[in-house]
């Protein structure tokens, strides 16, 4: 009689993010060396078992991504519930390929597919993704590290032209809803403000501080996520209208946005620098490498126990298994407590 060997398909969806090849490189390695499993991997997030779009993954295809950004698998943002017959396509794809069960890589949306594939009979397992950190129930997710070491490095940088020019500088980072890079980058790379969407700003009191700054001797710099808005019922600053599959428009400009005003209303003169996809890419960090490998240990294992239907958390230093809709059934957004904890240092 054959042996039986489960099959397991493997994707990352969703934006790209430093990381994502760790957590490929660990669920294949120990998938294969542990338990014996196969795997295939599934190509440009649901798109992949949505249109039978696949490629070889093992050991071999997993030799040298460790430090490397990106995903081999590609990504996208596929939203199979937007799509007429989807799901049934997905299922018919998966039986076709042979694989028993499936662990994807990503954030809210990814994950939001994942949680309704399990409740649908799909044998999947989540791993946790996203450099803005606002998947409740995890402490942190891959990506997060890198994007605010990045952001961190550029307010440094920045701080010496800003002085030499007596300027403003507004430095415009990720975060949609969350503003968990901003606050992060801010307080480490010494900000003078931080704006983010959980709490509105008023642009009188910016530009008091700005004030406030100039008379100090130093040139303030302004860390904003792409999200924040105005207190006085301004919307979120738009690149385009266009939503795509899971609803979202295109966010960027408040930087500019913020800049223009600042120097309009002190006469100081101001510029924006957007890092914009900067903090996605590149080599993971050494947090993020370490977060990402476990994540990808635990997940497989998840598999082998048959514990569908889950996703992976960090939950102090230990690794936890999550309902799939712990994770995704809200964002963890920043607190007004965080944020008037780190209040003290602005100004």
């Amino acid at each position: 009689m054959k042996e039986f060997r489960m099959r397991v398909g493997v994707l990352t969806g969703g934006g790209d993010c430093p990381g994502l090849n760790a957590v490929i490189r660990a669920v294949v390695r120990k998938g294969v060396m542990t338990h014996g499993f196969d795997f295939v991997g599934y190509r440009d997030g649901w798109k992949g078992p949505l249109e039978g779009l696949t490629m070889e993954l093992g050991i071999a295809q997993c030799r040298g991504i460790l430090p490397r950004g990106g995903t081999i698998l590609g990504s996208s943002r596929t939203n199979p519930f937007k799509i007429e017959g989807g799901v049934e396509s997905i299922k018919e794809n998966l039986a076709k390929d042979g694989v028993d069960a499936l662990v994807a890589i990503g954030g809210e949306d990814t994950l939001g597919v994942a949680t309704k594939l399990a409740d649908l009979g799909v044998n999947v397992v989540g791993v946790p993704k996203t450099i803005d950190n606002d998947l409740s129930g995890t402490d942190f997710t891959f990506g997060f590290d890198t994007a605010v070491n990045i952001a961190t490095e550029a307010i440094d940088r920045l701080h010496t032209t800003a002085e030499s020019h007596h300027r403003v500088l507004v430095v415009e980072v990720m975060g949609r809803h969350a503003g968990w890079i901003a606050l992060h980058s801010g307080i480490a790379g010494g900000a003078s403000m931080v704006l983010i969407p959980e709490q509105p700003f008023d642009i009188a009191d910016v530009c008091n501080r700005v004030e406030t700054r100039f008379q100090s001797q130093y040139a303030p710099i302004i860390v904003v996520s792409e999200g924040a808005m105005p207190i006085d019922g301004g919307e979120m600053t738009l690149v385009s209208g266009e939503k795509d599959a899971f609803g979202h428009v295109r966010l960027g400009g408040i930087g500019d946005r913020l800049a223009s005003e600042i120097e309009a209303r002190t006469g100081k003169e101001a510029r924006a620098v957007v890092l914009g996809h900067i903090q996605r890419g590149g080599t993971p960090t050494a947090f993020d490498r370490w977060l990402a490998t476990r994540f990808g240990l635990q997940a497989i294992d998840a598999v082998a126990e048959g514990d569908f239907g889950t996703m992976m958390a960090l939950r102090g230093t230990k690794i936890e298994r999550l309902k799939l809709i712990e994770g995704t059934g809200e964002l963890k957004l920043v607190s007004p407590e965080e944020y008037d904890e780190a209040r003290v240092f602005f100004g």
